[in-house]
């Protein structure tokens, strides 16, 4: 949430917030066939926020806070993330956030970022930025905005092509009041899948909690086709998505009344039809926001990380259909806020403890590799990783003091230690 706007809401979401983010106006509700229009709702309202002004606290979100990867082409990628600058600053005096979202280029054989430069730019904060990219290339940046917003925050976005030519250019509102959202292709479809509202009391250091969640799909070139709430109206928020050639994995955390955990919730979701699944759990007690998700398309499965309440890493695959096929328990505990790097059969997942986790996967089975040392610290406000070849792994981690990069090379790979050793050898 924006500098001085929704002060509580975004403390909350502040303190304890995954991987994370990849112009014609918004298509009307009237311009769009009723069908696609199904069980949308009414616009949110949010609820009005405290006028004293956020102190720049211990929140590291202050600094940078949400990242995404696009295929540049030839090999190269694009990265964007929202900072408070160039290094990062941190919040202004009177307490406001300026993040802008910036663009940098990596090319193979690059140790570090290239060309870096001011993407999107407004007063207030465009933050945490969250991009996907659709088979013909194109990219659908997506934030929260403080800039210019009657109910203290929207949800906005932009298309662009993969060279980064406009094709529906931001400002264009997912949601009014609309935060917290992430976005993933399914085909040539982007679904936005974003929280709204804000239910003070509960939560981390009992500041609050989202109102609930809900997605829009929108074709290649920005225009909306579907509405579907998810779970409205309800203290469920912080919606993660992952998406494959036919649907999409949404995994969000539910409030549990009395408790400093959530749950975590998961659904599929179809784009072209409008359907979702609600299935239910996929675990009964995590530590507020830590959880990511991701495809691997080399075993058609969906992969999610998430640390429990007593401290152990779980991983799950999930079938296309929603079935969990494979379930791990007692990994080491992983970073809030960071992605999954995919190559292959392999996940690599951040550690708490300062080490990159390599999981080999199966459709139903997951092992531990191994780990190794991370040579850079790990940020709890963004982490993203990506194959730059067969052999090699890049992070880019988001920290207080700017952008960090590291290759990784699965090869160097140690074994864990006992107690570790017994998760190893389970499947």
């Amino acid at each position: 949430m924006a500098g001085s706007k929704a002060n509580r809401r975004k403390a909350a979401r502040a303190v304890a917030s995954t991987l994370c983010a990849a112009c014609c106006l918004v298509v009307a509700a009237s311009m769009a066939p009723p069908a696609a229009l199904a069980g949308a709702t009414a616009g949110h309202k949010a609820a009005p926020r405290p006028s004293a002004q956020r102190k720049d606290t211990g929140d590291p979100r202050r600094f940078m806070h949400g990242i995404g990867v696009a295929d540049a082409g030839n090999g190269k990628r694009w990265i964007f993330f929202s900072s408070s600058g160039l290094p990062p600053r941190g919040a202004l005096s009177n307490g406001n956030w300026p993040h802008d979202v910036y663009v940098g280029e990596w090319s193979p054989g690059s140790a570090r970022l290239t060309h870096v430069r001011t993407f999107i730019s407004r007063p207030e904060a465009q933050e945490p930025v969250s991009v996907a990219q659709n088979d013909r290339g194109d990219l659908f940046v997506t934030f929260e905005d403080g800039w210019n917003a009657p109910q203290e925050v929207s949800q906005r976005y932009g298309v662009y092509r993969r060279n980064l030519k406009p094709v529906k250019p931001y400002p264009n509102d997912v949601e009014s009041g609309g935060h917290s959202g992430h976005v993933a292709a399914v085909g040539e479809r982007f679904v936005v899948f974003y929280s709204a509202d804000w239910v003070d009391g509960g939560g981390v250091d009992n500041l609050g909690t989202g109102g609930g969640v809900y997605l829009k799909t929108y074709d290649a070139a920005g225009r909306l086709l579907n509405h579907v709430p998810v779970a409205p109206h309800s203290r469920e928020w912080w919606p993660v998505i992952a998406g494959s050639p036919r649907n999409a994995l949404l995994v969000w955390q539910k409030f549990i009344e009395g408790s400093t955990d959530a749950t975590l919730e998961y659904a599929m979701f179809d784009p072209v039809t409008a359907k979702l699944e609600r299935l239910g759990r996929l675990n009964d007690a995590i530590q507020y926001y830590v959880y990511a998700s991701a495809y691997v398309p080399a075993i058609d499965r969906f992969i999610v990380v998430t640390t429990a309440a007593d401290q152990r890493g779980v991983a799950m695959l999930i079938d296309p259909d929603g079935r969990r096929t494979a379930t791990l328990d007692c990994l080491p505990a992983s970073v809030r806020e960071s992605g999954i790097g995919v190559a292959g059969t392999h996940a690599y997942v951040p550690t708490r403890d300062g080490r990159l986790l390599t999981l080999a996967l199966a459709p139903a089975r997951i092992t531990v590799r191994g780990a190794q040392r991370s040579p850079i610290p790990w940020g709890t406000t963004g982490i993203a990783g990506f194959p730059v070849n067969d052999t090699t792994m890049h992070f880019v981690s988001l920290t207080p003091a700017g952008v960090r990069e590291a290759d990784f090379e699965p090869g160097r790979e140690s074994a864990l230690a006992e107690p570790e050793a017994q998760c190893a050898n389970r499947q």
